[in-house]
């Protein structure tokens, strides 16, 4: 599991650098509301959050399978990915976040202009 990266991952920095293109200035990495929680792209002052979530860790609808082996490992982990993922959900949204959850597998371009419309339209 070492291999695996919890940040600055392609689908990540590929959206990263056409955020920046576009002019938008941002926070990686950023704890969120005092708790451990962190977002992969913060944008502090427009109180939006994004998180490229990963097909397998996070049960993409369109791309997830079952593991063959270490189910008994494996399966509850999973499950507890998309149950933080909720939670931390819930948590910014009562805040007054605004929460956008994009699959690595998402066209960047089309992430980047909701993205770049939901910053521009919470600063305004």
């Amino acid at each position: 599991m070492q291999g695996n990266r919890s940040r600055d991952t392609k689908p990540e920095l590929l959206l990263r650098s056409l955020l920046h293109a576009r002019g938008l200035r941002y926070r990686v990495n950023h704890r969120l509301l005092g708790t451990r929680h962190t977002a992969d792209v913060v944008f502090t002052r427009a109180r939006v959050a994004v998180f490229v979530d990963g097909c397998w860790w996070h049960k993409c609808p369109e791309h997830y399978k079952e593991p063959k082996s270490n189910t008994k490992y494996w399966l509850p982990k999973v499950d507890r990915n998309v149950a933080r993922d909720a939670k931390v959900d819930a948590l910014l949204d009562d805040a007054g976040w605004t929460v956008v959850r994009v699959w690595e597998h998402e066209d960047p371009v089309a992430v980047a202009d909701r993205v770049e419309r939901l910053v521009r339209e919470r600063r305004s």
